[in-house]
C-alpha cells in the first residue's frame, strides 16, 4: 500500500501530470462558475477527448475537474446570488449578503480555504474509510434513506428564524413540486398538466437558477444601483480576513465536513443535501441563529466545506462497489470503463495505483482551485461594483444559456424564467427560499424510500423503528426539532 501510494504521488509531481491537472482544475472553475452546467457537463463532454490519452493523465484530468467544479460555483454564488451548481445554493444564503455589504472578499476567502480543507479532509476520510466501506454502505437501505430524508425535512420547520408560518407555506409548494411527474413506485402521471415535459418531475437545476440568480436581477434591476450595497474594501487583506474566519470556526469546518464525506458516500442523496444539511445543523447550534441569511461567515463555511468532502465520501460507493454517489460520479464511471477498469472490488485489489492517483489528484485539484480563486478574488469582487443595469442582462442571459445547455431543453428555459418571477415574489414579500428548495431536493426521496420499505416489511411501518441505523436518524430528528424549543425555553429564562 505505502509503495503504491508513493509511485501515485511520484507520477503526480511531474510536469505532464501537473500541467493535466492545472488544466482539469482551471476547466473545473469554469463549468462551476456557469450556472447549469457543473462537472457533470464538463466530465460528460471531456469523455471523447480523453479516449486518446493515457489511463494515468485521464484519470489526473478528471480529478482536476471533480476538484474545481465546487469552488468555481461558490464564485457566482457569492458574487451574483446565482448558484453554479445546485450545492452551492446553500452558499448563496450568507455568501450573497456579504457581498450586497462590501465583503465579497471576505466570503470569498472563507469560501476558498473551506473548500480546500474540506477537500482535503473528505479525501482523508476516504482513504480511512475503504477497508470498511462495504460494511458502512450496506448499512443503508430505503428505511435509512428515507429517515435522512425527513432529518432534512425536519429542518424546515426550524431554520426559517422567526419566519415560521412562511417558511412551512414556501416547504408545501416545494413539496408539491417534488410529487409532480412519473410516480416511480406506484405507476401514473401526477400533476402534469398534460404536459410531456413534466413526466420527469420539475428540474432541480433550473429551478435553483431562476429562483437565485434570475429573481435576484429583477430585483437589483427594479432598486438600481450595484450589487454591493457596502463600502467594504477589496484589497488582499480582506480576503485573508475570510481565510482566518475559517480558522476561528474550525468547529464549523470539521463539522461540515464531516457531514459531507458521510452524506457523499451514501449513494443517491447528493451533494445538495449534504450543503444544505449542513448549513442547517449549523444554523440550529449557532447561539445567533437569526443572523444566518444575513451575511453569518459560518454559514459560508459549514456549506462549502461540505460540498467538496463530499467528493472524497462519494468515490467511496463508486470505486469500492460501482455504484455512483451522484450523477458526477456516473459519468465518472463512464471514464473508468472506457479506459478499460471495472469498478468495483476487484478495482481496490488490481489497480491501487489508480484509486490513490486520482485520491491524490482531487485533493491537490481543490488546493489550485482556492489558490486561484484568492489569487483572482481582489478582481472577482469588482464584480460587485458594477451597475446592474450593465450587470443584469450578462448574467441574465449566462443563466438562461446554463439552463438550457444542462439537457439542450427550451423548457428548461422557461422552467427558469417562472421562477425567476415566482423567486422575485418570495423576496418582495419576505418568503424563504431555503424551505422551498430542501422540499424540492428531499421530497422525491422521501417518498420512494418510504413505498420501498412497506414493500420490504409487508405493509409494517416497524421497519422505521426496528434497526439501528433509522434509530439513530430518528434521535437525531427528535433532537433537531427540539433543539429550538429548548433554546428559546433557555432565552426567556435568562431574560426572566
Amino acid at each position: 500500500m505505502t509503495d503504491t501510494f508513493l509511485q501515485a504521488i511520484t507520477y503526480l509531481f511531474t510536469i505532464e501530470s501537473l500541467s493535466y491537472l492545472a488544466l482539469g482544475t482551471v476547466i473545473g472553475l469554469l463549468f462551476g462558475a456557469i450556472p447549469g452546467l457543473g462537472g457533470t457537463t464538463a466530465l460528460a463532454l471531456l469523455i471523447p477527448m480523453t479516449f486518446g490519452m493515457q489511463p494515468d493523465a485521464a484519470i489526473v484530468l478528471v480529478g482536476g475537474i471533480m476538484g474545481g467544479v465546487p469552488f468555481g460555483g461558490s464564485l457566482s454564488a457569492i458574487l451574483l446570488n446565482t448558484p453554479g451548481i445546485a450545492p452551492n445554493a446553500a452558499t448563496c444564503f450568507d455568501g450573497y449578503p456579504l457581498a450586497r455589504k462590501g465583503k465579497a472578499g471576505i466570503a470569498i476567502g472563507a469560501a476558498a480555504t473551506a473548500s480546500a480543507l474540506g477537500g482535503l479532509i473528505g479525501v482523508g476520510v476516504m482513504l480511512a474509510v475503504i477497508p470498511v466501506a462495504k460494511a458502512i454502505v450496506l448499512l443503508f437501505g430505503p428505511p435509512e434513506f428515507f429517515m435522512l430524508g425527513v432529518l432534512g425535512l425536519s429542518a424546515i420547520a426550524v431554520s426559517t428564524g422567526g419566519k415560521l408560518i412562511r417558511g412551512l407555506i414556501s416547504g408545501g409548494f416545494g413539496l408539491i413540486l417534488a410529487f409532480v411527474g412519473f410516480d416511480e413506485v406506484g405507476g401514473g402521471l401526477r400533476y402534469t398538466a398534460g404536459i410531456e415535459y413534466l413526466w420527469d418531475g420539475v428540474p432541480l437545476v433550473p429551478v435553483l437558477i431562476g429562483l437565485f440568480a434570475i429573481s435576484e436581477m429583477i430585483n437589483l434591476m427594479a432598486v438600481g444601483g450595484q450589487v454591493s450595497t457596502g463600502t467594504g474594501s477589496a484589497s488582499v487583506g480582506k480576503v485573508f480576513e475570510g481565510v482566518q474566519a475559517v480558522f476561528n470556526n474550525l468547529a464549523t469546518l470539521i463539522r461540515g465536513s464531516s457531514i459531507g464525506a458521510f452524506i457523499g458516500a451514501v449513494p443517491g442523496i447528493g451533494g445538495t443535501v449534504a450543503s444544505f444539511l449542513s448549513y442547517t445543523v449549523t444554523r440550529q447550534i449557532s447561539k445567533k441563529p437569526e443572523s444566518f441569511g444575513k451575511g453569518n461567515i459560518q454559514g459560508v463555511i459549514a456549506s462549502e466545506a461540505a460540498n467538496n468532502a463530499k467528493d472524497g465520501g462519494s468515490l467511496i460507493p463508486t470505486l469500492a462497489f460501482g455504484i455512483p454517489g451522484s450523477a458526477e460520479m456516473a459519468v465518472f464511471l463512464g471514464v473508468l470503463v472506457l479506459h478499460g477498469f471495472e469498478p468495483g472490488p476487484r478495482l481496490l485489489l488490481d489497480h491501487e495505483n489508480v484509486i490513490y492517483g486520482l485520491v491524490m489528484a482531487l485533493a491537490l485539484s481543490c488546493l489550485f482551485a482556492s489558490a486561484i480563486g484568492l489569487c483572482l478574488s481582489r478582481y472577482l469582487v469588482l464584480l460587485t461594483r458594477t451597475d446592474v443595469h450593465y450587470l443584469a442582462p450578462i448574467v441574465l442571459s449566462i443563466a438562461l444559456i446554463g439552463a438550457y445547455a444542462l439537457q439542450s431543453s427550451f423548457g428548461d428555459v422557461i422552467v427558469a424564467m417562472i421562477f425567476g418571477v415566482i423567486g422575485y415574489f418570495m423576496v418582495r414579500f419576505d418568503y424563504p427560499r431555503i424551505t422551498l428548495v430542501i422540499a424540492l431536493v428531499l421530497g422525491g426521496i422521501v417518498e420512494r424510500s418510504y413505498h420501498q420499505s412497506l414493500m420490504m416489511s409487508g405493509g409494517s411501518h416497524s421497519i422505521f423503528f426496528t434497526r439501528l441505523v433509522t434509530d439513530i436518524l430518528l434521535v437525531l430528528i427528535v433532537i433537531s426539532l427540539a433543539l429550538p424549543v429548548f433554546r428559546i425555553l433557555f432565552s426567556g429564562r435568562r431574560k426572566g
